[in-house]
């Protein structure tokens, strides 16, 4: 296979939640390996900040708000996607939320709506993008799970089923869709220092000191450690990768 494998130049990304965090890592290595990238999240001027972010780097960068819970608005930015750049090859389904509580107190409400942002939506964004990857012959899936996918987690049951879902989803997906020359993969991130984990730090006594003890790699990660899984599976790297949950944790899953 002649060429640079990692080369993303001509393609086209849509990133669910990526304008912070674990999301805007992933569009930036996506960018920075040559692809141009639709920001996709709720907050307009987060979103706007992201977008200036990657075109300050000399990306090709676009930005789009909507709520990627309604399966008309992965239509639509699907649709946007494809006016802006003409394709669409790779889709990160990163957008998602936590409520941290013990299970007993959950309210069906707050089930509903971590269930729905962290899962339902992952799938509704890959079934959106799948009639653009055909036109292609090909495309990337790549949704975003978490360390709780394999551990369970006494203060984020909801939390931890959906990203459980989330690996079941790839393996499914991938199954049916290998015959299109669609791979669809997992990642599991680790401890990754966000807003959303910092939060987590806030409310969950000893957390920081607990996961520095447990990584092997003796740090949290931060959101430029998910670029280079970003890349890998959005390239001719992993063509023939599918299926697949792949922890980016700093070796925390693997310490006993």
């Amino acid at each position: 296979m002649a060429g640079n494998l990692f080369d993303l130049s001509g393609r086209v990304a849509v990133v669910t939640g990526g304008n912070g965090g674990i999301g805007l890592g992933m569009a930036e290595g996506l960018a920075g390996a040559g692809a141009a990238v639709l920001i996709v999240g709720r907050d307009a001027a987060k979103n706007a900040a992201a977008e200036a972010r990657l075109r300050e780097a000399g990306a090709r960068a676009a930005s789009l708000v909507a709520d990627v819970a309604d399966p008309a608005e992965n239509r639509r930015l699907v649709a946007a996607a494809e006016e802006r750049f003409g394709r669409l090859d790779i889709f990160v389904a990163n957008a998602g939320i936590n409520i941290r509580r013990p299970p007993e107190k959950y309210l069906p409400e707050e089930w509903n709506t971590i269930l729905t942002t962290n899962l339902s939506s992952a799938f509704y964004g890959a079934q959106a993008a799948h009639p653009a990857m055909l036109k292609q012959k090909g495309g990337k899936v790549i949704v975003i799970g978490s360390m709780t996918s394999i551990f369970g987690a006494s203060f984020a049951a909801a939390y931890s089923a959906s990203k459980g879902g989330i690996v079941q989803l790839a393996r499914a997906l991938a199954t049916a869709w290998a015959r299109d020359n669609i791979q669809v993969n997992a990642v599991l991130p680790g401890w990754i220092d966000t807003d959303l984990t910092r939060t987590g730090r806030n409310e969950v006594d000893g957390l920081h000191e607990r996961v520095l003890a447990r990584t092997p790699a003796g740090r949290w990660g931060v959101p430029e450690d998910m670029a280079g899984i970003a890349v890998f599976l959005a390239s001719r790297g992993s063509d023939f990768v599918t299926g697949a949950a792949i922890p980016v944790d700093g070796g925390y899953a693997v310490q006993a």
